[in-house]
């Protein structure tokens, strides 16, 4: 099912978390975080739109861990019913797609709960003091479009956040499949 992400209030402050990452780590806030914070993608193997921005995510989170922020991805679906995402294919799927940044399996999806996920993609960004400044879509790129020219609304922010300490004003409501609650 299509859904946009939620509009959140800006500024409320990440709590600590723990989820084992595809490398078969325990993850948590301070071992994923950088200097200037963390963005944290909500994303799954099997879903669409994720597909579709992929590569545009990549090479997104590349660029932010080179001005020291952090990145990772979560995978909150349950995978009983999608065993398309199940742990053993996210490490397909981060190979596949050279992820430089860790994976994070919320097989409880207390995560995603917590953080008030709604669909895959679903991007998060937390300044240095670990507050909300951007919850939004990775780009102004529509599902299967091509002929666009590409604004990196996501990239965009974390600058203005480290070079400017100011929260980007417009932010778009990310776009996706629906998290695949368990019952």
């Amino acid at each position: 099912m299509l859904l946009n992400s939620k509009s959140l209030k800006l500024g409320w402050k990440l709590e600590d978390f723990q989820l084992i990452s595809t490398n078969e780590n325990m993850e948590n806030y301070y071992s994923l975080s950088k200097t200037n914070g963390l963005v944290i993608a909500f994303i799954c193997n099997h879903c669409p739109y994720v597909k579709d921005i992929i590569e545009r995510m990549v090479l997104d989170f590349s660029y932010l861990n080179s001005i020291e922020i952090g990145t990772a991805a979560v995978m909150p679906n349950d995978v009983k019913k999608y065993p398309e995402d199940s742990f053993e294919k996210m490490k397909i799927f981060s190979k596949e797609n050279h992820f430089t940044f860790s994976y994070l399996f919320d097989e409880h999806q207390t995560f995603a709960k917590a953080l008030n996920a709604v669909c895959t993609p679903d991007f998060f960004c937390f300044n240095q003091d670990r507050k909300l400044f951007y919850r939004g879509r990775l780009d102004n790129i529509g599902y299967r479009k091509t002929n666009i020219s590409r604004v990196s609304e996501l990239k965009n922010a974390c600058k203005k956040m480290v070079y400017e300490r100011k929260i980007t004003e417009t932010q778009h409501n990310s776009m996706g499949c629906s998290i695949k609650w368990k019952k």
